[in-house]
């Protein structure tokens, strides 16, 4: 089974994998796999974003486990048999992507990708088994605790569009 596991930067993608990972789970970094593929451009000028050939994202060689855990921003892009797309409440979100040393602008447009739950409505145009996990107050560890739960198939709460921003959004004007 193919699981991608993707959401907005600073949704927890990386500490979630880790920690099923540590478990004793098969997890593939997509990013890591694109950039030897070759499907990454780096950008002309610096400060802009690397350029992924989403298109070729089913070309690049991955493991043939039973059960791979596939992640990167950008992993819902990729045929899976599950997508779990990780939320955050923008306002957290924020503070996340601060502490990392974002710009104002790169905060922004990452901000808006979640109010506007951009990764599920794409998650959804090409895979059908697509859900949400929300880890603005839960650990990492309670976060793949419910991926696993997904897996299973218990996805009761997890459907995509129970998750909604727009109240706080609309504090944004």
């Amino acid at each position: 089974m193919r699981v991608a596991i993707t959401g907005t930067p600073g949704t927890g993608k990386n500490t979630v994998c880790e920690v099923l990972s540590r478990e004793g789970h098969k997890v593939v970094d997509l990013s890591d796999l694109a950039w030897k593929g070759g499907l990454i451009e780096s950008p002309d000028e610096p400060g802009l974003p690397a350029i992924v050939d989403v298109e070729r994202l089913d070309e690049l060689p991955l493991p043939a486990d039973d059960s791979v855990f596939i992640y990167a921003h950008f992993a819902h892009r990729l045929g899976a048999d599950t997508v779990v797309v990780l939320r955050c409440s923008p306002s957290v979100l924020r503070s996340r992507l601060l502490k990392r040393g974002w710009n104002e602008k790169k905060i922004r447009e990452n901000l808006e990708a979640e109010a506007i739950d951009l990764i599920t409505v794409e998650a959804l145009e090409k895979n059908k088994n697509v859900y949400e996990v929300d880890t603005t107050s839960i650990s990492a560890e309670e976060a793949a605790r419910q991926i696993l739960e997904i897996v299973k198939g218990s996805v009761k709460g997890h459907e995509p569009g129970r998750i909604d921003w727009s109240e706080e959004i609309l504090s944004w004007y």
